[in-house]
C-alpha cells in the first residue's frame, strides 16, 4: 500500500484515532452549548454570548492533543451564532453591535469546532422563558425534533438523500410546519466542513443535487430548519452578513491596500474553516471585504430571514455512520413542549420507531441500548424524550 493510500484509509471512521478526534470535538462543542445556552438571557448582548462561545472553544481545544509529535490544527470550524426570533441563521454580529435578547425570544444557536480538521456541529433551540413551551413554538421546535430524530434514523448505510429529504417534509407538515429551504446537510470529511455528499431540505425544481446513498464510515452534519411561514429565507441586509469562508479554489490581485492586510489576515488565520469577521482589525474590515466578495475570493454565510411574527426552529447534529449502526455525537436536551400538534401518521410514527444501532454479532455499544428502547417507547410525537434519552449518553 502506497503512503498515498494508507493516508487516504486513515482518513475516515475505520481508524480508532479519527472516531476519537470526532468524539472529542463533539464532547467540547456540547459543553459549549451548554454554557452558551446558560448565558441567554434577557438583555444579555447577543456579541457577548457569541464572543463566549468561540472563546470557549478555543480554550478547550487548545487543551487537548498538547503533546503530540506532529502539531495538529483544533479551533473553531464554525462561528458561534445566535439567530433570534424570524431570523434563520448566521446572526454573529460585530463588536459593535448592540442587539440583545429579550424574554421570550426563540433562540437559535449554531456552533462547530474541530480537531485535526474532524469537524463537531451543533445547533439547538431555546426559548427564553420558564416552564413549557406552548402554542406554535412548541409546534416549530417539536417539528424540528421530530424530523431530527427521523433523519437519525434513516440515514444510514443503503439509505438514499432523497428519503431523508422526503420524510422531514411530511414530519414538518404534521405540525403545520415549514422545512425552510435551501438549507443542505452535508457530508463531514478531514477539513471539509461542506463535502460533495449532501441532503437537501427540499427537493425542488430550482435546487438540485446529486442522487446519493449513504454508507458505512460516513459523517455527516444533518441540518434541520423548520418555520410557521412559507419556510422561503430571504437576505434583508448584505451588511448584517459577517461569517466567510475563505475559496481555495479562487485566487485574484487584489487592487487594494485594505483588501490585501485583510485577506493575508485571512489567509494565515483562517485558511480552511469559516470564520467571523469579528476576529479581524474591525477598522479595515468591511473596506477589504468587499474587493474580497467582488472577486470570489470568499463565500459568505448571509443572515437569512422569515416575516416577522414567523417561528423558526433550528436543530443541527453530527452523527458516524459507525459499523454498529448510528452514532450521534453532538446535541442538547430540549426545554419541555407542549405543541398543539400530535402526530398520529403511521409512517412518521414507523420511522421513530426504528432503532439506531444494527443488529451484528456481539451488538454495539450497551450505553445506547436505552436510546433504541425509548425511542421505540415515544414514537408518539414526544420528541423531547427521545433527545433527552440521546443526549443523556454524551
Amino acid at each position: 500500500m502506497s503512503d498515498d493510500e494508507r493516508e487516504e484509509k486513515e482518513l475516515d471512521l475505520t481508524s480508532p484515532d479519527v472516531v476519537t478526534k470526532y468524539k472529542t470535538a463533539a464532547e467540547i462543542v456540547n459543553k459549549a452549548l451548554k454554557l452558551v445556552i446558560s448565558e441567554c438571557k434577557p438583555k444579555a448582548k447577543v456579541v457577548d454570548i457569541c464572543e463566549k462561545g468561540d472563546s470557549f472553544i478555543r480554550e478547550q481545544t487548545s487543551n487537548v492533543y498538547k503533546n503530540v509529535k506532529k502539531k495538529i490544527e483544533r479551533g473553531v470550524a464554525f462561528p458561534t451564532c445566535i439567530s433570534v426570533n424570524n431570523t434563520i441563521c448566521h446572526f454573529s454580529p460585530l463588536a459593535s453591535d448592540e442587539t440583545v435578547l429579550d424574554e421570550g425570544d426563540i433562540v437559535k444557536i449554531d456552533l462547530a469546532c474541530h480537531i485535526d480538521g474532524f469537524i463537531a456541529a451543533v445547533a439547538h433551540t431555546h426559548v427564553l422563558q420558564e416552564g413549557p413551551v406552548t402554542g406554535r413554538a412548541a409546534d416549530v421546535i417539536a417539528a424540528a425534533n421530530t424530523a431530527a430524530e427521523v433523519a437519525l434514523r434513516l440515514v444510514r448505510p443503503g439509505k438514499k438523500n432523497k428519503d431523508v429529504s422526503d420524510a422531514i417534509q411530511k414530519v414538518a407538515a404534521a405540525y403545520d410546519c415549514k422545512i425552510v429551504e435551501g438549507v443542505l446537510s452535508h457530508q463531514l470529511k478531514q477539513f471539509v466542513i461542506d463535502g460533495n455528499k449532501v441532503v437537501l431540505s427540499i427537493s425542488n425544481p430550482d435546487t438540485r443535487v446529486d442522487d446519493a446513498e449513504f454508507e458505512e464510515n460516513e459523517v455527516y452534519a444533518i441540518d434541520i430548519v423548520t418555520s410557521t411561514g412559507e419556510g422561503k429565507p430571504k437576505l434583508l441586509d448584505e451588511k448584517q452578513t459577517t461569517i466567510y469562508k475563505r475559496a481555495v479554489d479562487k485566487s485574484y490581485h487584489l487592487k487594494m491596500k485594505a483588501s490585501r492586510f485583510i485577506f493575508s489576515e485571512i489567509s494565515q488565520k483562517f485558511p480552511i474553516m469559516p470564520f467571523s469577521a469579528r476576529a479581524l482589525e474591525e477598522k479595515r474590515v468591511r473596506l477589504g471585504l468587499v474587493e474580497c466578495m467582488n472577486h470570489e475570493l470568499l463565500q459568505p454565510y448571509p443572515v437569512l430571514h422569515e416575516k416577522p411574527g414567523d417561528f423558526v426552529a433550528h436543530i443541527k447534529f453530527t452523527v458516524l455512520l459507525m459499523p454498529n449502526g448510528s452514532d450521534r455525537v453532538t446535541s442538547h436536551p430540549l426545554q419541555e413542549l407542549q405543541p398543539t400538534k400530535t402526530i398520529d401518521d403511521p409512517e412518521i410514527k414507523a420511522w421513530l420507531a426504528l432503532g439506531t444501532k444494527t443488529k451484528k454479532k456481539g451488538g454495539g455499544k450497551k450505553k445506547k441500548g436505552k436510546e433504541e428502547d425509548k425511542a421505540d417507547e415515544t414514537a408518539e410525537a414526544e420528541p423531547v424524550d427521545s433527545t433527552n434519552e440521546a443526549t443523556s449518553q454524551e
